[in-house]
């Protein structure tokens, strides 16, 4: 009923996930990339921010000094602009290295969440989007509720959680009062790390459910119907009914190859019974033996029908057999690695069919004879 009806009830195929992708449209969570990065910066003040405070306090001291105050409170001195550009080219000297670790932390956010994705279809005009119907069913769609309800929860927890560190910290805050000037900001500082550690861990684990929601819809809007998923596997692997076709004529060209090839072998070599490789040597037109035919299976049964029928020899060598037939193509000689245990198989035909041929020939002059 669902196939009539052409409900969406089939997973996306790897192509159409991959054609998605390359329109750029992907599963990923702008909260979870948010705290990725506010985590991020957070480490980063713990580990650099005395270190950049200092620094900063000391070229604050150098520009306020008596040797450089006049400069920058006289508007008119020509050391204005050098002063500028020395604060500048410092400060930014000691704010670089942070802001590449924070550019690098906010690309991991995103190749964490979707992979390495470059498109421009994302921001490419689209006038579809103008539609007043289109943008009024967005505004107030499923997706929009979702995401203001998880924002609703996302404030909520924020507010929560600081409002049980204030209480359980209250004491504390008290207490400042009554400390010495010296001691108060670092007592400040570490309620305000305190309730940043769990703010972070808040937005973490709400990144992480938005992200496996915004997978799920990812993957149940790009849903296929069952007629969907069929036509698209006709279109990479062609009408079952033309490879088929294809398939039957291809076996009836190998068949016609092998029976005319395998009666002028010199040899068959077995497995014995799923691989057969017949081996030819002339050695006026032949630098090394060449494979004439091979075959697997219900072809090599075939091979050693047609080989028995002309009284080609069929010797079992199963490890030569394997390798011949994996390694040489049809039509092609032999490997140097292969030539002295093809060589043995050779000697043995031809003591054979020299026995064959002593055998007839003392029959007919017996006959002559008698």
């Amino acid at each position: 009923m669902a196939d009539e009806l052409g409900e969406r009830t089939e997973m996306p195929t790897p192509r159409r996930l991959q054609e998605a992708r390359e329109r750029g449209q992907v599963a990923k969570s702008t909260d979870l990339a948010a705290g990725i990065d506010l985590v991020g910066a957070f480490v980063l003040l713990l580990l650099l921010g005395a270190p950049l405070t200092f620094a900063l306090a000391g070229m604050l001291r150098h520009l306020l000094d008596d040797r450089a105050s006049g400069s920058i409170i006289n508007a008119d001195s020509p050391l204005l602009g050098d002063t500028i550009a020395w604060a500048g080219a410092h400060a930014g000297v000691l704010l670089l290295p942070a802001l590449v670790v924070m550019f690098i932390i906010a690309l991991a956010a995103q190749i964490v969440q979707v992979g390495w994705v470059v498109t421009g279809e994302p921001i490419s005009p689209k006038f579809d989007k103008l539609d007043p119907v289109k943008g009024f069913s967005r505004v107030f769609g499923m997706k929009n509720f979702v995401k203001t309800l998880l924002g609703v929860l996302k404030m909520s927890a924020v507010a929560g959680v600081t409002l049980g560190v204030a209480i359980s910290e209250w004491p504390k805050v008290i207490a400042l009062a009554a400390l010495e000037a010296h001691l108060i900001w670092p007592a400040i500082a570490g309620i305000l790390i305190r309730l940043l550690a769990w703010l972070l861990a808040i937005l973490i684990i709400l990144g992480i459910l938005d992200y496996a929601y915004q997978r799920w819809t990812h993957l149940s809007e790009l849903k296929m119907t069952k007629q969907q998923v069929k036509d698209e596997q006709r279109s990479m692997d062609g009408d079952p009914e033309v490879k088929g076709r294809r398939l039957r004529m291809a076996r009836q060209i190998a068949l016609q190859r092998v029976n005319q090839t395998v009666p002028k072998a010199d040899v068959v070599v077995t497995n014995p019974t799923h691989f057969s490789v017949a081996l030819k040597y002339d050695p006026k037109t032949m630098a090394a033996p060449k494979v004439v035919a091979k075959g697997a299976d219900d072809m090599a049964f075939r091979i050693r029908e047609i080989a028995a029928a002309h009284r080609v020899p069929i010797v079992e060598r199963p490890p030569l057999a394997r390798a011949l037939f994996a390694g040489v193509p049809v039509g092609k000689q032999i490997a140097p690695e292969h030539y002295e245990a093809v060589a043995e198989i050779l000697a043995y035909v031809y003591r054979l069919e020299n026995r064959q041929t002593d055998g007839a020939r003392a029959g007919d002059k017996g006959g002559r004879a008698a």
